[in-house]
């Protein structure tokens, strides 16, 4: 293992369900300080940490759209969904003793700060974490589009997806014995052979700007500070 982290600014993508942890619903504190846990562990490496998080355990607007909600308005309250996660984490993270700021893509100043390039990229500087909420403050687009997005704007190096399982598979791994996983992929496989590791506008704005991303297990823990510090865990996504 290297003896200096592999990256030096990373965003780091979560799903809103893995907040949710085994009650499918809400928020888990147990599972708020895991995940804290962890990137606090990876914060004290000196890595400048930028934060996105899902809205899917509170509310998901594409699934509201699709039972009869209006599809802006159902985005718009699955980017709310998004504040309320990153409040949550940013209190776990808080309570570790680790300097953090919220920037939200709609303006609500008494909770959180708008969303500046400059003002976001001067507090990861400065060692604060920054989680990123409210989306892309546009509907139609999902959380993994912001995380592209945001790393692009912020120039982190590489995306680090952390999901339930540890990698990519060929196949569900859950309900498929013989599932595969692959150690790397390109974009390009990613598309052909529609793995669904994220949305096609995600996947597309990656392969474009040439951002790496690391799909990794999040349940585990040190997996993430092992991951940055340079081994190899999960599976690697290219251009």
């Amino acid at each position: 293992m290297n003896a200096s982290p592999a990256f030096r600014r990373i965003v780091l993508k979560l799903s809103g369900e893995a907040l949710a942890g085994d009650q499918k619903f809400g928020l888990n504190p147990e599972v708020l300080r895991t995940i804290a846990s962890q990137i606090s562990e990876v914060a004290r490496t000196g890595v400048e940490i930028g934060v996105v998080i899902g809205g899917g355990n509170i509310f998901r607007g594409l699934s509201a759209s699709q039972v009869g909600f209006d599809r802006v308005s159902a985005d718009y309250m699955g980017m709310l969904a998004t504040v309320i996660n990153s409040l949550a984490l940013q209190d776990a993270l808080e309570k570790l003793d680790l300097e953090t700021r919220v920037l939200t893509a709609i303006k609500m100043e008494e909770i959180a700060e708008p969303f500046i390039r400059r003002r976001a990229i001067r507090h990861l500087e400065k060692s604060r974490i920054v989680i990123f909420a409210g989306g892309t403050g546009n509907p139609y687009f999902t959380t993994d589009t912001t995380a592209v997005l945001r790393a692009i704007e912020i120039e982190a190096e590489v995306i680090i997806k952390g999901t339930k399982v540890d990698g990519v598979y060929d196949k569900d791994p859950a309900k498929h014995a013989g599932a595969q996983r692959f150690e790397e992929l390109t974009y390009r496989k990613i598309l052909e052979d529609g793995l669904g590791v994220m949305d096609f506008t995600a996947i597309t704005l990656s392969q474009e700007n040439k951002l790496p991303m690391i799909v990794f297990n999040m349940t585990r823990e040190h997996d993430l500070h092992k991951l940055v510090m340079g081994k190899k865990i999960g599976t690697k996504v290219t251009g």
